[in-house]
């Protein structure tokens, strides 16, 4: 785990760019266990290669999108309700991931304790 210094995130490439590639992939990962891995893949390719985390304070982090992120997949086919569903989903895993990494709460998107988001996820 890693100190987490506020100031220091916002150089957050230079400072925490390995602590933030081990966020998303950690998210990756349990997405690609939980859904469908061309899905989730094409989430990560296609429109969270062009997000940005910030933090907000208080521990929590935002993940912002590119503009029009779901007219970004064009891989593959999918229903525009699953699509958002799933990357609604994803970012979530991201922001835990980025709170577990630094330390804002114990475990990550594995992680059933208190400090997930309580949802049950199915296979999409």
């Amino acid at each position: 785990m890693t100190e987490f210094d506020p100031e220091r995130f916002e150089n957050k490439y230079a400072e925490y760019f390995p602590e933030l590639q081990t966020a998303y992939r950690e998210a990756f990962e349990a997405m690609n266990d939980r859904y469908d891995s061309e899905l989730v893949h094409g989430i990560d390719q296609q429109i969270l290669n062009e997000s940005e985390p910030f933090y907000e304070g208080d521990g929590q982090f935002r993940v912002e999108l590119p503009e029009n992120p779901t007219d970004r997949v064009t891989a593959i086919v999918v229903e525009d309700e699953k699509l958002q569903q799933v990357l609604d989903i994803y970012v979530s895993t991201i922001e835990e991931e980025l709170r577990a990494v630094f330390g804002f709460e114990d475990g990550g998107a594995g992680d059933d304790s208190e400090g997930g988001t309580g949802e049950s996820h199915q296979q999409a």
